[in-house]
């Protein structure tokens, strides 16, 4: 995909310089249909911010004949590993990035299945027989744990399915075991695509937006640390990489006054449709803040507005997956 870089430059006031807290993006992307050479998709319309991604599908089913299908959300897989600290939107819930989906203006009820895995084993079963929830983020399942029986508790930790916690005094009174499993969670449905129609399907969610507290691949005044992998994964151009020195040259440290946010979506799960290409896609990607720098790849991408930025192809094949970088400024005073 040819590089294309958006950028939008202030000056910036003081601000901390860097930090090295950081959350991880976790890679999300839209609908699989099960493989049909039937049903073609006519249009995807794919919307991406920080606060929401929205898809809206339209597949026409080319036959004489019904078609039935299975269709897929698989969320990203997430880990309980406590040193690996994920941005989860709602992070009490199985649902845990809100997903909503609608057929024809229809709010469907979709099915969940999830199973936890240690070591790539599935451990679901047994989860399941100790009344331990699986998603490995909320209170429950933190609460179950505390529940368990030592003898169980101890297989599970020679296992890898939990972790042991010690408390601040390092006491074994103050000792807690904490997930240590993987979740992998899939909503699907039953669909029926009508001979010779089309099929709205709509779905949207909150994205898992990655962040850290600075500019990570620009520091003591020259582009360094991941600043080869963000170039590649972002595209980022000379417009955008002067545009983070001239925001180094502006702040009070020498250091660029931004945050940085992290979007992955993943388009090259799809194409079980017939043709294997998308009619009409079309992407907007809309960074929020006016005044922010925003880097992705793309081809043809034009501004349609202060803060949103659309990209359009006819008979589309998704080889890549999409990276957003969005450095917002940390004060826009």
């Amino acid at each position: 995909m040819l590089r294309y870089v958006l950028t939008a430059v202030l000056a910036l006031p003081a601000a901390p310089a860097l930090a090295n807290d950081s959350v991880a993006e976790l890679g999300t992307g839209g609908l699989i249909l099960s493989r049909s050479d039937a049903v073609a998709m006519q249009s995807e319309d794919l919307f991406i911010s920080p606060e929401k991604v929205t898809v809206d599908y339209v597949f026409h089913n080319n036959t004489d004949k019904d078609i039935d299908a299975i269709v897929a959300f698989p969320m990203p897989d997430i880990s309980g590993n406590p040193e690996e600290i994920p941005a989860i939107p709602e992070n009490q819930s199985d649902n845990f990035l809100g997903f909503e989906v609608t057929i024809d203006g229809a709010p469907a009820k979709p099915q969940l299945e999830q199973k936890a895995l240690a070591l790539g084993i599935d451990v679901s079963a047994e989860l399941k027989a100790q009344n331990v929830p699986f998603y490995p983020f909320g209170d429950a399942a933190k609460a179950a744990l505390a529940k368990l029986p030592q003898a169980a508790t101890d297989d599970w930790v020679n296992r890898g399915i939990i972790i042991e916690d010690s408390g601040s005094d390092g006491t074994e009174t103050k000792k807690v075991y904490t997930p240590f499993w993987q979740l992998r969670s899939t909503y699907w449905w039953r669909s029926t695509f009508p001979a010779n129609k089309d099929v709205h399907v709509s779905h949207r969610y909150k994205p898992s937006v990655g962040g850290t507290s600075s500019v990570s691949f620009f520091y003591d005044g020259k582009f360094q640390g991941q600043y080869a992998t963000y170039k590649t994964r972002y595209c980022m151009d000379d417009t955008f990489e002067n545009a983070v020195r001239k925001a180094a040259k502006d702040g009070p440290d020498g250091y660029p006054q931004y945050n940085e946010s992290r979007i992955a979506y993943i388009l090259t799960t799809g194409g079980n449709w017939a043709a294997g290409t998308i009619g009409k896609f079309k992407l907007t990607v809309d960074k929020g803040n006016p005044k922010a720098l925003v880097s992705f790849c793309g081809d043809n991408v034009k501004k349609v507005g202060p803060t949103t930025f659309e990209m359009t192809a006819d008979d589309f094949y998704p080889e890549h997956d999409i990276d957003i970088l969005i450095l917002d400024p940390t004060d826009d005073n």
